[in-house]
């Protein structure tokens, strides 16, 4: 990855805000995959950046775990301090920083936005001569902007994470269809199993396996359980995998032995994912989108609760949204990779969500994945 144009395009956007040193911080409870963004460092660390460039790096990034911070950041400009150096303590390091670029008084100094107001206060008492910054559209906002839109290289790895995804849906219609897979426990435990067995870092996010009993659920709690899977009506079945850092996201749906009402939500939904497919173009703004799609299901008296879909990356949620609301104005543009998951709920028929990958080239969409109902 190219860290340095990233750490650059943050600097000039800097620049125009008159900043003169941002803190990201990626701990425990408090997690930001910008780090990894930036500087290849997976996790557990606060990184430093200074608008001017020190003599001798970019960055500085201050981990927990040193020794695998070099490892991790061999690519990256970064200057690596240890995090026990500093007492394990933020607003040490943000002071140590601040005197070791010999910052002015009065500069302005940007935290995590979502700092906590006590936290900040102490920031505030801590670091007097400085301006402490805390902003809901601050750098953060900024970033999930330039990460909405992938680059080459981003955009190899999350077509092999898709491949990956793709070969995993097919065993899992192969293994229910000849009964190996019987329950949602079989089906949740094979997809932990075989994404590491493709070299992938895990799963993007806790596996959503729901037989026919609980289906009807969005996101089914627990996430899986030892209840059948498979059987006669819907089980959905949600996931994705996380190959060098980047998350797909899939919803397959199975279909046994469906009564008129199901196979009417069922086709309902099917349709849902070829309109929004088919309005899926450079230009649209994705609110349009997922209104199209919102009209479709009310002509037939249906509502989908959720978002018809957003961005993946680094997090299995990213930008854009694909939701209808006013406030949305994110339009779709080439480089954008989101996905798209009509689907429809009933605590008698239970729920069918179909969910695939998207990404925008310059000249139309691409479906990356395979994910379907499928009809056993």
């Amino acid at each position: 990855m190219d860290y340095s144009a990233r750490l650059n395009k943050v600097r000039a956007w800097m620049a125009e805000e008159g900043i003169d040193l941002l803190m990201l911080e990626d701990i425990e409870g408090q997690r930001d995959q910008n780090i990894r963004y930036l500087t290849g460092h997976p996790t557990d660390a606060l990184l430093l950046l200074p608008l001017e460039k020190p003599a001798n790096g970019e960055a500085i990034l201050v981990a927990w775990d040193i020794n695998l911070a070099k490892i991790c950041t061999r690519e990256a400009p970064v200057l690596l301090a240890s995090y026990n150096d500093f007492g394990k303590q933020p607003i040490k390091v943000l002071s140590a920083a601040a005197q070791k670029l010999n910052l002015s008084a009065g500069s302005k100094i940007e935290i995590p936005s979502v700092t906590p107001y006590p936290v900040f206060l102490d920031y505030v008492g801590e670091l007097t001569n400085y301006d402490i910054l805390c902003r809901e559209k601050g750098y953060a906002a900024e970033l999930r902007k330039q990460r909405a839109v992938k680059n080459n290289e981003e955009i190899a790895i999350l077509q092999k994470a898709a491949s990956i995804t793709n070969e995993l849906i097919d065993l899992l219609e192969k293994k229910v269809r000849k009964e190996k897979i019987k329950t949602e426990a079989d089906a949740a435990m094979l997809i932990e199993l075989e994404c590491r067995k493709h070299g992938c870092e895990g799963t993007s996010f806790g596996t959503l396996a729901a037989g026919p009993d609980r289906s009807f659920g969005i996101h089914a709690f627990p996430g899986w359980t030892c209840a059948p899977f498979g059987t006669q009506g819907f089980s959905i079945l949600d996931f994705g995998v996380k190959y060098r850092g980047y998350c797909t996201d899939v919803t397959l749906t199975f279909a046994c032995d469906l009564n008129p009402k199901q196979e009417r939500l069922a086709g309902l939904v099917e349709k849902a994912a070829k309109l929004a497919f088919s309005m899926a173009r450079n230009g649209t703004a994705a609110k349009e989108i997922s209104a199209a799609v919102d009209a479709l299901f009310s002509r037939s008296r249906k509502q989908m609760p959720h978002s018809l879909g957003h961005g993946i990356g680094l997090q299995e949620h990213e930008y854009p949204v694909i939701r209808n609301r006013s406030d949305n104005e994110w339009v779709l543009e080439p480089g954008m990779v989101f996905t798209i998951e009509p689907g429809l709920y009933d605590q008698t028929l239970g729920g069918c969500r179909l969910e695939n990958d998207i990404l925008m080239t310059e000249t139309a969409a691409q479906v990356l994945t395979t994910a379907r109902i499928i009809h056993l």
